[in-house]
């Protein structure tokens, strides 16, 4: 099977939600454009950078104008998880150049036709945007970047410089390739004075290589995600008043600065409004390249058969913990789906803002939104998780690169820290929601719970164990308040806990969207086909949670008595439905270019290898 035409399903329902509201003319074109760029070219520095140019600006002639992506988060979503599927080092270049560099110029310089030459030139793809945000040597950086932006007076210019080795800057640039252009996150300061973090434009390369004041080190390898890395310095750059992103702030011609925001950690949160735009593609792309992991495994497992003693020339699919794996991960990446709608719902409504009203504390990431910082958090761990379950029961064959199941997983195993950090996120998380717990309900008995065979029975029970875990978190840490209210001795011990609740309440809200999803089908027919997907989905989620329910009493042992069998009933239910969750789930062929999706792999992969044949010529 070749994966479904773009504009053509059985289900318009299921095609909407892995797809999204996207018109089919522009899947088709995402289509067509990355199908046409070979599958599989030599590496190399040179060559890589070469060939991810090259599908920018493949990308940019195909599709609408990067400002009218911006604009429509559903096209934007789509185009990330696309390039994800057709290639992960793709999709974090789109990543970078359209949601972080162009997106900031979009976001934060409202009037930027002093900047229509360098807006221009990115979006055609001529030039190659960056961000720059981390610095090297600490932790926690985004909150206190030690980079600076001096103001000078006399020239109205910004003088960009790095006090030290420590304060570097590490991303995805080069010294080859087309130029670059960064947006570079660093502290303004005006008359001597810390003015906060804001956006500034800067232009690393050109053609002929580093401009003056940029040092950039040699590359540095990250085979997860294989770009071009490096860090970088800067020896007091001169910057053109209008290369500062300003946004809502103003800075007289007298030199009196102005912020309405108010406060340094409102406007760090403004400025790191991109987030939202980050958080709120990045589920889409999760969902994606989870279900082609689930659409290759299942191939895997369906062909490939297996001479044990016990049935030879079984097929894998047959044995039960292959089931458990493959059909596991379609009812995980189908959770994930539904998620990556609630995500995409909820990024279309904000405004862009970057003001929420969480304080900053472990990270600047709450304050900007906290329910997409959480489905950040959520989706890319269990999508990390989803490619590390299928590349482990495909065999040699899921360890191939030219099979996508190791790119799929380093890419999300990468972002697990990258685009905000996740466990950090989750701490932030359960600190919020402990100051909001409500005592008396935590400790309610639980409420009347449906079978666990039923969709309905994790989000239930995952809300409840929220409560729970809320409840006793405030406990504790009003304990300790009132013994010390130095605010680290009060939460160091306590930081696993706040971790727990707030990966419990990320689950709540994907398990929310599933139950959503299932409420809002028309089609009979599809619904018996996603409601043991959702109700699996739900008993694995219990079956990995199993301490943490049993330890604050959310579940009874018994509970977990009856889930194997339960498990078992739900993916006999599903299996027949396998062939349609295959055409549905799966990308075209020409776009996974993966020979594990081939009819037949052995030719599929033989075809992509060149072979030397020994003997006398």
């Amino acid at each position: 099977m070749t994966g479904p035409a773009t504009s053509t399903l059985p289900h318009p329902e299921l095609h909407r939600l892995l797809h999204g509201p996207c018109e089919p003319r522009f899947l088709d074109a995402l289509r067509d454009a990355l199908s046409e760029d070979p599958p599989y070219l030599p590496t190399g520095p040179g060559h890589r950078e070469e060939r991810i140019t090259g599908r920018l600006r493949q990308l940019a002639r195909a599709l609408p104008p990067a400002r009218q992506m911006l604009e429509a988060p559903e096209q934007l979503a789509a185009l990330l998880a696309w390039s994800a599927v057709a290639e992960p080092a793709l999709c974090m270049a789109l990543i970078t150049h359209h949601v972080l560099c162009l997106r900031s110029l979009h976001r934060l310089a409202p009037e930027h036709q002093a900047l229509k030459a360098h807006f221009d030139a990115l979006e055609s793809g001529r030039v190659k945007g960056s961000y720059l945000i981390t610095e090297a040597g600490q932790a926690n950086s985004h909150l206190a970047p030690r980079t600076q932006a001096v103001f000078d007076p006399a020239t109205r210019e910004f003088v960009l410089s790095t006090p030290d080795w420590g304060a570097a800057k590490f991303a995805g640039v080069s010294t080859h390739g087309a130029p670059r252009t960064a947006a570079v996150l660093a502290r303004l300061v005006v008359a001597g004075a810390d003015r906060g973090v804001f956006t500034f434009l800067v232009e690393l390369t050109d053609e002929a290589g580093l401009l003056p004041g940029v040092v950039m080190s040699t590359p540095l390898a990250l085979d997860a995600i294989p770009l071009d890395y490096a860090q970088v310095r800067f020896e007091n750059v001169r910057l053109p008043f209008a290369h500062w992103l300003s946004d809502s702030a103003t800075l007289d011609a007298d030199g009196t600065f102005h912020d309405p925001l108010g406060s340094p950690d409102a406007r760090l949160a403004r400025t790191l409004c991109v987030g939202q735009d980050l958080w709120g593609a990045l589920p889409s792309v999760a969902a994606a390249t989870s279900r082609q992991s689930a659409v290759l495994a299942l191939r895997y497992a369906r062909r490939r058969r297996t001479q044990s003693r016990l049935a030879p020339g079984m097929p894998l699919l047959a044995y039960r913990t292959q089931q458990y794996a493959v059909l596991g991960s379609f009812a995980n990446a189908f959770a994930l789906t539904c998620a990556a709608d609630g995500a995409r719902a909820l990024w279309s409504a904000t405004t862009g803002n970057g003001t929420g009203s969480a304080d900053m504390t472990f990270t600047p990431w709450a304050a900007v939104s906290r329910p997409l910082s959480a489905y950040k958090a959520h989706t890319v761990r269990a999508a990390a998780e989803i490619a590390a379950v299928c590349q482990r029961h495909c065999g040699f064959s899921g360890h191939l690169d030219i099979n996508k199941l190791a790119a799929y997983h380093g890419f999300h195993h990468a972002f697990d820290t990258a685009g905000g950090d996740s466990q950090l996120i989750y701490y932030d998380l359960g600190r919020a929601l402990a100051d909001e717990a409500d005592h008396t309900e935590a400790l309610a008995p639980p409420p009347a719970a449906p079978s666990p065979s039923d969709p309905a029975w994790w989000p239930a029970v995952a809300r409840r164990h929220e409560q729970r875990l809320a409840g006793q978190l405030r406990r504790r840490r009003d304990e300790r308040a009132r013994s010390d209210p130095d605010g680290f001795a009060v939460w160091n011990p306590l930081l696993g806990a706040a971790g727990e609740l707030g990966e419990i309440h990320a689950a709540v809200l994907a398990a929310d969207d599933v139950s959503r999803i299932l409420a809002s089908l028309h089609d009979a027919a599809l619904t018996a086909v996603l409601e043991p997907l959702a109700a699996l989905h739900g008993l694995l989620a219990t079956r990995r949670w199993a301490g943490s329910l049993l330890a604050a009493r959310t579940i009874r042992p018994e509970d977990l008595d009856r889930l194997s069998q339960q498990v078992d009933e739900l993916c006999d239910r599903i299996m027949p439905h396998l062939p349609l969750l295959d055409d549905a789930f799966g990308y075209p062929q020409a776009v996974v270019s993966a020979p594990l999706a081939a009819p037949d792999f052995n030719d599929a992969l033989a075809g992509s290898l060149g072979w030397q044949r020994g003997g006398t010529p």
